[in-house]
């Protein structure tokens, strides 16, 4: 069973960064073969694709909510993919999770628990 877990989560200021990983129990080479993303979903609010990087071409794509903010990174040799939010607003405000397609265009098939991400003066 893949098992995925995020991690970097807090409050911070509007303005301030933050980096969020994810790391994931599948093997080395599994993990490579996986298209993450980053997700997010506010109080009341629809979850919202954030980020992604496909694999195997290394593609990124983002919410138009984040281009030029947040950067989605992956790491093969450690199983970790990351999302480095910058510049972050209020309306960042949310629970954050990272999800592991094993195709490129497939939904998720893992999940991670989530991780709060809360930006407040």
């Amino acid at each position: 069973q893949v098992q995925l877990e995020e991690s970097g989560g807090g409050l911070v200021q509007p303005g301030e960064s933050l980096r969020l990983s994810c790391s994931c129990t599948a093997s080395g080479n599994t993990f490579s073969t996986y298209t993450m993303r980053w997700y997010r979903q506010a109080p009341g609010k629809e979850r919202e694709l954030v980020a992604s990087v496909f694999s195997p071409i290394g593609t990124l794509d983002y919410a138009d909510s984040v281009k030029g903010r947040f950067t989605i990174s992956r790491e093969n040799g450690r199983n970790t993919v990351y999302l480095q939010m910058n510049s972050l607003k209020p309306e960042d405000t949310a629970v954050y999770y990272c999800a592991a397609s094993t195709s490129a265009w497939a939904l998720p098939t893992y999940w991670g628990q989530g991780t709060q991400v809360t930006v407040s003066s």
